[in-house]
């Protein structure tokens, strides 16, 4: 027997237990940059396990076909002649696991060109209608509603409309801005990428489908924490809630507001306490040795 059916338990308990186990932690959401490396490593490990699943399972194809032979041959089905040929198989060994990485970082290429191509035809619309402001650094549009979002990637610009700058306080609107520029500085338009690529692959599958709702939520988290380094807690938060009404961002932004708006108002009112040093060391390593936990299924010897 070989390593298919340990890779296929691994990719069911990743796929459908580790996800549940995630949502029911309290400790995500105090240490959301740990939690979005645990679920990206979640993702990833599952590629390779599903790789090396599909490898293992076209290993044993050569013997399957011998003995599908041997049997259409004693019925008078085939001659003794036919024989599998082993460069078809080879092939068929090698090519299965490539085809699975290889269609994952695809959908990720195409999901990260979608949405440049979106934050471009954006961008050349702001080019006509906003106005660039130094003292902010950023883009305002004229608009009554209150609204702030970010164009990451190549480019990058923040955009406010009039009406936050005007409903806003000096301090409420810097922090607001911030928010904005940590989504760019930190490259997050690439982490939402990669799980909208792997959701539109395995779209039925729990870990794909709360991997990129999770990923959405963090993401405005870790965006949060850096708005603090600079702002008080009552400025963020009544900035949030000021911004409640704005409108859903284009295609490829980041808004700072959002269906988690109500659940990051709580979190930044009420001081979140990190979670311990020793559960964030277990967290990491596990995070850090998931992916490599399929390569040692793999290269389990074989039994029998």
């Amino acid at each position: 027997m070989n390593a298919a059916p340990a890779l296929l338990g691994y990719v069911a308990g990743v796929g459908f237990l580790a996800p549940r186990l995630l949502l029911r932690s309290a400790w995500p959401h105090r240490a959301p940059t740990l939690a979005l490396t645990v679920w990206h490593g979640l993702t990833v490990s599952f590629t390779i396990a599903i790789a090396l699943a599909a490898h293992h399972l076209a290993t044993p194809t050569e013997h399957l076909h011998a003995n599908v032979i041997g049997a259409l041959h004693y019925c008078g089905l085939a001659t003794a002649t036919a024989v599998p040929d082993p460069a078809v198989v080879n092939r068929l060994v090698i090519a299965l696991p490539i085809s699975v990485v290889l269609l994952v970082f695809g959908c990720f290429v195409f999901e990260a060109l979608r949405g440049r191509r979106a934050r471009s035809r954006h961008r050349k619309i702001l080019d006509m209608v906003g106005r660039r402001s130094p003292q902010l650094c950023a883009t305002v549009l004229d608009h009554d509603l209150p609204a702030a979002y970010c164009l990451p990637g190549h480019k990058p610009r923040v955009v406010v409309s009039s009406g936050a700058v005007r409903l806003l306080t000096p301090g409420q609107l810097e922090a607001v801005l911030e928010h904005e520029r940590s989504h760019i500085a930190g490259r997050h338009h690439l982490a939402l990428a990669a799980t909208q690529a792997f959701a539109r692959i395995f779209r039925r599958l729990p870990l794909a489908h709360h991997a990129k709702e999770q990923t959405s939520v963090l993401l405005e988290m870790i965006a949060d924490d850096r708005a603090l380094r600079r702002q008080s807690r009552e400025e963020l938060a009544t900035a949030l809630y000021a911004m409640a009404a704005a409108k859903a961002a284009p295609a490829g932004a980041f808004a700072v507001n959002g269906p988690s708006a109500v659940a990051r108002m709580r979190r930044v009112l009420i001081p979140q306490r990190r979670p311990h040093v020793a559960l964030r060391g277990t967290v990491a390593a596990a995070a850090a040795v998931v992916p490599v936990l399929p390569l040692m299924f793999a290269c389990v010897p074989p039994i029998g």
